[in-house]
């Protein structure tokens, strides 16, 4: 389920068997690595609305949480969409990210990093993206289940 108002319903109306909160990760700056943030959010919109389509009814993707790179608030503001979810009935939150820095607060998170290089996209068409990201989602599928399945 997405952040859109017609899966809000949805969940609205299921919510005890969507456990688990994914939210996408998404740098932003406007130095010399501002390209490099925008592939790195680019990527893990691509691939966490795909984790979406696999695991529709059990997940709720969350509007990616946007932030500025560097900004020492940014961890503070994520624990406190954490603690508002886990507070919701979430069970499980994943954190979807490119962002190598997120790696060093990894143990300040009660949720589930997973880090993923960033692969160009920018110059292939949207087949290939698809295509792409789907293997990637295939990996990841594992990581889910093997969490779902530690209850």
């Amino acid at each position: 389920m997405k952040w859109v108002a017609a899966d809000v319903e949805m969940y609205q109306k299921a919510a005890e068997y969507v456990d688990t909160a994914v939210i996408p990760l998404m740098p932003v700056s406007f130095g010399e690595d501002m390209k490099q943030n925008a592939s790195m959010a680019e990527f893990v919109g691509i691939l966490t609305g795909q984790i979406e389509k696999q695991f529709k009814g059990r997940i709720f993707l969350l509007p990616g949480f946007v932030y500025i790179k560097g900004n020492e608030g940014s961890l503070k503001a994520l624990q406190e969409w954490e603690n508002t979810l886990l507070d919701k009935q979430f069970k499980h939150v994943f954190y979807v990210t490119s962002d190598s820095s997120w790696r060093h607060h990894e143990k300040e998170l009660s949720g589930d990093l997973l880090w993923l290089p960033s692969l160009p996209l920018e110059n292939m068409q949207e087949q290939q993206k698809v295509s792409i990201v789907d293997d990637q989602v295939k990996q990841l599928l594992s990581l889910f289940t093997e969490k779902w399945q530690d209850e």
